[in-house]
């Protein structure tokens, strides 16, 4: 790192800069929760954004990680982490790894430090290039052992680790992909976006005992597309 990206970048200024977000996404009501928020304040989303970008890290913002993908902003992070009710010990599938940053978090809440009843994240990546810098990120912010991060098309889930207890999608796809409804388990809970590629809604699908499913609206948001088998095709995808 160079001497200005690094006096922009000092771990003390970024620890401040952590804490005053964490503040405001609590003062809006949309951390809920001791586990979000001890998550959101554990794992630097420094390490997970381009180094050129690091002094960026803690606005409320999505900021660009190459191959035309993008880091959430905060805000719908912790929206997405509060609605997905994770607790320690589940079995998680994230479906677009990014820069590895929300897998970082996932882990924390299901998996921490010295966890008697350890869960495990399992994030797929369609981007070669993009799951190996994952990998790196999250080796260096020391959640490698909680996070298997796989190269693959997400839309059709992970079925070697299957069934989840919840299923985070952060890429937004035509139609709920039935793969990802077979590979959830009884009681558990998947978010994806769902739309057109200009604007899509967050749903909620929680699967009942009986296997049927319940849909529900969370918010409107604009995501990058789920491109796959049951996302949509490359030619047909429009970088947002």
């Amino acid at each position: 790192m160079q001497d200005g990206a690094a006096s922009r970048c000092d771990p003390r200024l970024m620890e401040r800069l952590r804490k005053k977000l964490v503040k405001k996404l609590e003062e809006e009501g949309i951390i809920r929760s001791d586990k979000v928020k001890r998550a959101m304040l554990k794992v630097p989303r420094e390490l997970f954004v381009p180094e050129q970008l690091c002094e960026l890290a803690y606005e409320d913002t999505p900021l660009p990680i190459g191959f035309g993908q993008t880091i959430s902003a905060p805000h719908m992070v912790a929206l997405m982490l509060e609605e997905a009710e994770l607790d320690e010990g589940m079995k998680v599938l994230e479906v677009g790894t990014g820069s590895g940053y929300n897998a970082a978090l996932i882990a924390e809440i299901v998996a921490p430090r010295g966890s008697k009843n350890p869960g495990h994240v399992y994030t797929i990546e369609r981007i070669p290039e993009l799951a190996e810098r994952a990998k790196k990120n999250l080796e260096r912010a020391g959640y490698s052992d909680r996070v298997t991060v796989i190269v693959g098309d997400g839309s059709k889930g992970y079925p070697p680790a299957a069934p989840y207890d919840r299923i985070i999608v952060t890429a937004a796809a035509p139609q709920v992909p039935e793969p990802l409804v077979h590979q959830l388990k009884p009681g558990g809970i998947l978010l994806i976006p769902v739309g057109d590629r200009y604007s899509q809604t967050l749903y909620k699908v929680v699967k009942l005992p009986d296997g049927k499913i319940k849909m529900k609206k969370v918010t409107p948001c604009i995501f990058v597309p789920l491109i796959g088998e049951y996302g949509w095709r490359e030619d047909e995808a429009i970088y947002v």
